[in-house]
């Protein structure tokens, strides 16, 4: 058996998503933490702090598992159409994590109004 000099379409893949994955995690954390700290939700920094920090590995891994499928798919014959998509679902679930974590609905809003922070872009929804 002979080995292959090119790796696995699907382990390519694999490291392109843990990248972009931790890259989604860390800029949807830090702007979760932000909103946070804007609106004054939780306790404290502290416990705001390390709360995102048990859900960076689960954002991380979320966020790569797309770009992996993508990747091993979708990637071999078209690969700019993985690269569009990969993105397009990228932008998609960190503004999903930063609306759903970042402005909690049932959080009473003392600071902010409607638990959206004064400085979110008006042109995104929240």
């Amino acid at each position: 058996m002979e080995l292959s000099s090119r790796p696995s379409r699907w382990f390519s893949g694999i490291g392109f998503g843990v990248l972009v994955g931790g890259l989604t995690a860390v800029a949807a954390i830090a702007v979760i933490g932000r909103a946070w700290a804007a609106c004054d939700i939780g306790s404290n920094a502290g416990a705001n702090g390390m709360g995102l920090l048990f859900l960076a590995p689960v954002i991380w891994i979320a966020a790569a598992v797309p770009w992996v499928v993508l990747h091993g798919t979708l990637g071999r014959r078209h690969p700019t159409t993985a690269l569009m998509a990969g993105l397009i679902v990228t932008l998609w679930f960190t503004w999903f994590l930063v609306t759903w974590l970042g402005m909690p609905d049932s959080y009473p809003a003392s600071t902010c109004p409607g638990n959206v922070p004064p400085w979110w872009p008006s042109f995104i929804p929240a």
